[in-house]
């Protein structure tokens, strides 16, 4: 339970004190009401003893009695209604508020720091707020931190106003007071008169009510004298005439009013009486509280109170008040109270402490009288106990413990002969049960048991708790054996009360005796305020013994549907007791919580249920139990509106939709009308206050963008803007990379290689990706677009409308001159979507200046430069011929004579003039602008060649524009446009060619050196995109060195075609340039040889075929080469090695140039492309598209040793035997007369060339070495005559003959090519030698004549 202001040690006795009635004559009550007070209410804030009292038990020893108090109560002769007891009870629990502004009582339980402070009904909503990070354990100086004070106000009324009963006498009226004033005519007879209306209230039988202890009850005379009005010596007078007829110990003269009402505001007197009253007091009805239930004020709302005594002197009977006729807890007539008052629907009680309150503050209590009146009352109260009522105690203790001694046996012995005689030796099943429901009285007040109940109360209100105990033990024995059960229960427990408060604790706690009494009591006898009364002493003795289990269990069994105030302060209780265990359990605190707000709601306590909602939702609040979370929530949302604590209401129906809901869709719905009804109201209220936090739609502020610049424009027909940065593009890192090192590189080129230090990419669109550490920079009259992203966590639809963003803007380094900055737009007209592999492509790009301030530097920057060109730097590359023209081509055509089929025709071109040269990056391509300025306002279109990628597939190629305003701008130096082009390519031709020597030494100079060149032409289109047939229409040529001469072997059709998956075979000879062009060509500079096939020609050294040979030649240089590098041991070792390996190169490239004739909506379109081969080495293979690597078959994992992996220095056999070409002049058959010289001499001469350009020493060796006999089948009987070995050395580049003669003895065919050839660099090692392999036999037909 919670922490109470009194031990139970000072509950109890607090609670069962000797009770004494007041009774007063119209005067004497006059003179108490002058300050505002009634005599039983002028004495009560003095009714305790402040010393130790003393008396004797029956066995004569002395007794001491510690802080003893009594009560004195106006004679009422009517019980109260239990109606007006549940709504006193009522108030009393709704006045008694938490005290706001105080320190938080935060009690640490396990792993909770639980806040019991009230504040968590205030408006900062408290319950959410921050925890401590680290919880500490429970310890024994953390228990009982929280109070509740509303409860501890609750018992305490509960216990004063139990109605008296017949089976106990605890309340019952031990003495009265019989008060008359001084200032009467004859104040005796006033005291007689008196005394005679109490004997008849008490020994008449038409009052049942009050209770009294004993028939003769003891009467003190008090004589009131007014010391500001009255006259002392009279007063003095009528006080000794009192004493000689009522003895000294039974009167007393009580002075008081020492001063008049009209100097109350002289002197600031304390006011002990307001706490007492404000406990007990009844105010006339109206509303306490903001909330939308009214009531109507009653017509005497200007009264002043009526206290619990219930004085009113209107009404006299025979010179008498009549003020004990009502009780004041009797309800007025007109009000209907015959429900419970604590229900739901009940009239909100006008008696709530806090009205109370505010009555009181301009009433004065104890106007007239001074601090000496008040240790008048005080010593009156003391010469009261001390001299009358204690020895009247003490005599009446020794009179029932003298008649229980003598008349015990006899008494039970009559009355049980009685009851055999008149219902026979066993009591009826009837009786029984009527004795169980106490529909009747079993004993007569004269018998034994009572009197034992009577001496065992009566002991027990002078804290005689031994003597009480044996009493109530004895007591309790005859009630359970005459099965008188309601006595029975209030002796066992009043028996386990004065067991527990014994000093010394003989005995322990019998709280079997509780749980018996607190069964009967609401099983048998249905009296659950009497059940009430035993739980809740009983739970205050357990936790005084640190027994929490034991006292919430009580607690929880006495609720019950019959009153939800007690079930609820009840279950706040035990909530309590859960958490001040050893082990707290902190989850079954919050559980009871919620059930005490259930229950203080149903009671109409709002305030009450509210705070346990709160404070039970410390433990629910992010624990995932979210459908608890939820009707907590719910419950505090609706109640804080009741209230009118529209804050509190708002914030915690927003709890509800912020969170993941598990609801259903319709109470997920009914809780956004609960929330909008409620925030309407606010707004309303408010409609100036700050801007609301909405729950809904969630907003994920990491997902937020900020967008600078306007919109993409939509496409207009065939012109469609460029893509650029949009909000409808997802954030790619790799893109965005992309997108950084294109500005960077555009950047460096414009800042001749060197990106500047305070150099930082242009943000167009800021996200949770970005680099948000620098201030953004905006363009004026430029758009700032906000994308926040709204999530909606509800199965209901939300309906947003007329939303804004709100925003501020706080300059910074702000310059005007921002305004001149430049803004460009890029369109793309007739932009394709799909290519064939190669396809050629015309399109437009315009550029257009929509800013104030001139543009330049207009670049454009791609990873991907083999794709697009703007042309060549000159107008006389990119003219347009007039076939071009006709036919929509995008090359540059001449009609081709035709004689001059089969001859290659010669162009020559600069890489630089279409943007290529050594040191450039070929990705950034300058934009050929007129003037190189674009002026505000105009516009250009560029032509635009595309080239469809190699791979087939989908490809996104990236553009960067690049330009700059004529006026420098400090902030903004430049500006970029993006633009992605998707492009879908299908599947054309694929190329493959090798270049192998040619043994013909014939050229124009008749120097060797022309190779043959083959090209296989595959179509791989499966009749994709209607592609219906492919026309090879020209084969050319570039290279730094050679050229192709002319086509070998060209069938009579010249226009060679390729349906789906048919190949083409090609030859070409190539031969080298003249050594004149070569020199005369600087290095960028190349031949371009065109072999027609048809009948007009694709000049390729124009744009766009040069274009794109050139960027595909960058991008190949690009690609790291394949072969391993060679670690040299010898620098002239190397050099040797890098001769012998140019000897092999070649450095050719070859164009096919096509064209698709394409089948489109009935309709036939000619496509064209191109496709580039380089060929860098004689006898290997090259393609036109990277060729797909087959993965190699699943090996045994094998370990070996590592060894030394160095590459070596010597050059591969089939590059050795590249240095040398050979050819053998002879003729193909040769007659001899072999009847007439039997010797037949053929000369034969043999041509070595040097491929080379160093000096190689070359030895040629006649003699035969094979002898198995196939090679002499085929070699026959010839030999060589003459010298069988030549050493030469040929300088570079030179052919040299060696004349031979052959002899052979018949005839028959044979192979000359048998001479072995071994070649060496001059001036090096033999270790390169090696024998040079003739391509083909060498065979000859011998005749006989």
């Amino acid at each position: 339970m919670a922490q109470c202001v009194q031990s139970v040690q000072e509950l109890i006795p607090d609670s069962f004190v000797p009770c004494v009635a007041a009774l007063c004559s119209d005067e004497a009550e006059r003179l108490t009401r002058l300050n505002h007070l009634s005599f039983a209410e002028l004495l009560r804030p003095f009714c305790r003893l402040t010393s130790e009292v003393h008396m004797r038990d029956p066995n004569n020893q002395l007794h001491i009695i510690k802080n003893l108090k009594i009560a004195v109560s106006n004679i009422v002769t009517q019980a109260p209604q239990p109606g007006a007891i549940r709504k006193l009870l009522n108030d009393v629990v709704s006045g008694s508020q938490p005290a706001e502004g105080l320190v938080a009582n935060v009690i640490t339980a396990g792993d909770y720091d639980l806040n019991i402070s009230d504040r968590s009904i205030k408006a900062s909503v408290a319950w959410y707020s921050n925890w401590k990070d680290t919880l500490m354990e429970l310890k024994e100086s953390s228990l009982y931190t929280a109070t509740t004070p509303w409860f501890e106000s609750y018992r305490e009324t509960f216990l004063q106003s139990m109605p008296a009963s017949d089976h106990e006498f605890l309340n019952h009226y031990l003495a009265c007071m019989l008060v008359a004033s001084s200032s009467e005519a004859e104040p005796v007879e006033q005291f007689s008169k008196l005394s005679q209306e109490q004997h008849r209230i008490q020994h008449n039988s038409d009052y049942s009510y009050p209770k009294w202890f004993i028939p003769n009850t003891l009467k003190y005379y008090v004589l009131l004298h007014d010391l500001s009005a009255g006259d002392e010596h009279r007063a003095e007078s009528i006080y000794e005439e009192m004493k000689q007829k009522y003895g000294t110990q039974g009167c007393y003269l009580l002075k008081i009013n020492s001063r008049a009402s009209n100097r109350a505001s002289d002197e600031q007197i304390p006011d002990p009486w307001s706490q007492y009253l404000q406990k007990n007091s009844i105010q006339n009805q109206e509303s306490y509280e903001d909330g939308p239930c009214t009531v109507t004020s009653n017509k005497n709302s200007d009264k002043s109170l009526l206290s619990l005594d219930g004085l009113d002197n209107e009404v006299k009977v025979d010179g008498l008040p009549n003020n004990f006729r009502a009780h004041p807890l009797q309800l007025d007539p007109s009000s209907d109270l015959s429900n419970s008052t604590d229900g739901p629907d009940h009239v909100k009680s006008a008696s709530s402490l806090y009205e109370t309150k505010k009555a009181n503050t301009g009433i004065i209590h104890g106007a007239c009288l001074t601090l000496t009146d008040h240790d008048r009352i005080r010593q009156f109260i003391q010469e009261f106990t001390f001299r009358g009522l204690l020895p009247h105690i003490e005599k009446t203790i020794r009179q029932l413990n003298d008649q229980l001694i003598s008349r015990k046996g006899l008494s039970r012995s009559l009355f049980s002969a009685t009851k055999k005689w008149f219902s026979g030796s066993k009591v009826p099943e009837k009786s029984i049960n009527e004795l169980k429901n106490t529909s009747g009285l079993l004993y007569p007040p004269e018998a034994p048991e009572l009197q034992t109940r009577k001496m065992a109360d009566l002991c027990f209100l002078v804290q005689h708790y031994d003597l009480a105990y044996s009493c109530y033990h004895t007591a309790k024995k005859d009630f359970l054996n005459d099965q008188a059960m309601l006595y029975a229960a209030g002796a066992l427990e009043m028996a386990a009360v004065s067991a527990f408060l014994q000093p010394g604790a003989p005995r322990p706690y019998p709280a079997h005796y509780m749980d018996t009494a607190v069964q009967t009591y609401r099983d048998i006898c249905k009296n659950m305020i009497l059940a009430e009364r035993c739980v809740l002493l009983s739970a205050e003795i357990l936790k005084s013994q640190s027994k929490y289990s034991e006292a919430a269990a009580l607690l929880i069994r006495l609720t019950s549907e019959d009153s939800d105030l007690r079930s609820a302060l009840l279950l706040e209780q035990a909530a309590h007791c859960f958490i001040n265990m050893k082990s707290p359990m902190v989850r079954k605190y919050a559980f009871h919580m919620i059930l005490a707000g259930h229950r203080f709601s149903k009671a109409g306590q709002k305030k009450h249920a509210l705070r346990c909602y709160c404070q039970a939702m410390q433990v629910y609040k992010g624990k995932g139990w979210s459908l608890a979370e939820d009707h907590i929530n719910f419950t505090i949302g609706r109640q804080s509106y009741t209230l009118r604590q529209l804050d509190n209401a708002v914030s915690a129906f927003r709890h509800i939709l912020i969170n993941e809901s598990k609801q259903s869709a319709a109470q997920q719905g009914a809780f956004l009308r609960e929330y909008l009804y409620v925030y309407k109201n606010v707004s309303q209220l408010s409609p100036e206050g700050p801007l609301p936090q909405l729950p809904l739609p969630h907003i994920d502020s990491s997902a937020t963008r900020v967008f600078f610049g306007h919109d993409r424009r939509p496409a207009d027909g065939e012109k469609q803007a460029a893509t650029h940065v949009s909000l409808d593009q997802e954030y790619d890192s790799e893109s965005s990379q992309q997108w950084r090192e294109l500005e960077e590189q555009v950047v460096a080129v414009v800042n001749r290689g060197v990106i500047p230090p305070n150099f930082h990419p242009t943000q167009y669109c800021l996200n949770s990706y970005s680099d948000n550490s620098r201030f953004p920079l905006a363009v004026v009259e430029e758009p700032v677009t906000v994308e926040v992203a709204f999530r909606n966590p509800l199965k209901v639809p939300l309906l947003l409308t007329d939303l804004s963003l709100l925003w501020k803007f706080q300059p910074q380094d702000f310059s005007g001159k921002e305004n001149e900055e430049v803004k460009e737009l890029v369109f793309f007209i007739h932009f394709p979507t799909g290519l064939l592999c190669g396809e050629i492509r015309k399109a437009y790009v315009e550029f257009v200046n929509v800013s104030k301030c001139p543009l330049t530097e207009l670049k454009v920057v791609s990873k991907r430069p083999e794709f697009f060109t703007f042309g060549g730097n000159t107008a006389v590359l990119t003219p347009l011929s007039p076939s071009a023209s006709e036919n929509c081509s995008a090359y540059k055509t001449v009609v081709t004579d035709s004689t001059s089929v089969c001859a290659a025709l010669l162009s020559s071109a600069s890489s630089v003039d279409f943007g290529v040269s050594t040191g450039s990056l070929p990705e950034v391509a300058p934009v050929p602008l007129p003037d190189a300025i674009l002026m505000p306002g105009a516009s250009v279109q560029l032509p635009m060649w595309l080239r469809g990628p190699d791979e087939e597939g989908v490809h996104e190629i990236n553009f960067l524009f690049y330009y700059e305003s004529v006026k420098k701008q400090p902030k903004i130096r430049h500006r970029i446009l993006r633009h992605t082009a998707v492009i879908c390519t299908s599947r054309s031709l694929n190329v493959r060619a090798s270049v192998c020597r040619s043994n013909s030494f014939e050229d124009e100079e008749g120097r060797g050196g022309s190779m043959l060149v083959f090209v296989d032409v595959e179509n791989t289109n499966t009749s994709e995109a209607g592609v219906k047939e492919f026309h090879i229409v020209q084969v050319s040529s570039s290279s730094k060195h050679w050229k192709l001469q002319k086509s070998v072997n060209l069938s009579e059709n010249k226009d060679a075609k390729l349906a789906s998956r048919e190949k083409g075979k090609f030859c070409f000879k190539a031969t080298r340039c003249k050594e004149k062009e070569v020199a005369a060509q600087s290095s960028e500079k190349h031949t371009f040889a065109d072999v027609t096939l048809g009948n007009e020609q694709i000049v390729s050294s124009a744009s766009p075929c040069a274009d794109f040979f050139y960027r595909s030649l960058s991008s190949e240089c690009k690609k790291p080469p394949a072969q391993p590098c060679v670690h040299t041991e010898k620098q002239s070792v190397g050099e040797a090695v890098r001769w012998i390996q140019k000897c092999n190169e070649v450095d050719l490239s070859i164009v096919v140039l096509w064209k698709a004739y394409v089948v489109e909506d009935s309709k036939q379109l000619i496509l064209e492309g191109q496709h580039h081969v380089t060929l860098r080495t004689i006898g290997k293979e090259a393609f036109s598209c990277p060729q797909k690597q087959e993965l190699p078959e699943m090996e045994l994992l094998r370990f070996f040793k590592s060894e030394n992996t160095t590459v070596s220095s010597r050059p591969s056999v089939e590059q050795l035997s590249n240095l040398i070409k050979t050819n053998l002049h002879y003729p193909e058959s040769f007659s001899h007369p072999f009847h007439q010289k039997s010797l037949c001499l053929v000369p034969v001469t043999l041509l070595l060339s040097n491929c080379s350009k160093a000096s190689v020493d070359v030895i040629v060796d006649l003699r035969h070495k094979t002898t198995s006999p196939e090679a002499l089948e085929i070699h026959g009987s010839f030999t060589w005559l003459g010298q069988t070995q030549y050493k030469l050395q040929l300088k570079s580049q030179e052919i040299h003959s060696l004349q031979l003669k052959a002899c052979f003895v018949h005839t028959g065919v044979y192979n000359l090519g048998t001479p072995r050839v071994f070649a060496k660099l001059s001036d090096q090692f033999s270790v390169f030698e090696t024998s040079q392999q003739n391509s083909m036999p060498a065979l000859i037909i011998i005749n006989d004549v």
